[in-house]
């Protein structure tokens, strides 16, 4: 199974649906957020799309409220968990978090096969050794608002060989 995994997308609505088209194109089936959507006008596009979309808080809240409200009438394709999330998705255990350091102790743990974080706009991918004597993936996309950031990032994973890739959005996606 392919995802798309985001964050940061600071109410750049188009930027996060160009994304996830071309995530789409690439045959991903579901969608990550790691966090500061802001408001729910931001995910209206995406919502479009017709892919499941999994997010959490973050710590630019916006508009929570609006942003639930969002979820509870898409006919179960915006999941927006809170705080952070637990999930099973292509038979794969995966943790949800927007802060990095959250997200390193979470994949110290072993409990997961693969950890998302958001917050510091900036790429990482790596193997985190935990207590289980095994590695788990570390995966902060940066953002897809390319905000702070030399460029808007979004990583395209491939739960079955747990693999995954940096991608930048086109600077025309940016507009």
């Amino acid at each position: 199974m392919r995802i798309c995994i985001l964050s940061d997308s600071h109410d750049r609505g188009p930027m996060m649906a160009a994304a996830i088209t071309v995530a789409i194109a690439e045959g991903a089936e579901a969608v990550i957020h790691c966090g500061d959507i802001i408001g729910g006008n931001t995910l209206r596009a995406s919502l479009k799309l017709g892919i499941p979309i999994h997010a959490i808080h973050g710590n630019n809240l916006g508009d929570p409220v609006s942003i639930a409200r969002i979820a509870h009438n898409s006919d179960e394709q915006l999941h927006y968990h809170g705080q952070d999330a637990m999930l099973k998705l292509g038979g794969r255990r995966v943790f949800i978090t927007h802060y990095p350091h959250i997200g390193h102790g979470m994949a110290c743990t072993g409990d997961y096969d693969l950890v998302c974080c958001g917050h510091s706009h900036e790429t990482e991918i790596r193997q985190q050794p935990n207590i289980k004597g095994s590695a788990t993936w570390l995966v902060n996309p940066g953002t897809v608002a390319g905000l702070g950031a030399p460029t808007a990032t979004w990583v395209l994973g491939d739960l079955d060989t747990l693999s995954f890739e940096i991608r930048e959005l086109p600077r025309a996606s940016a507009t």
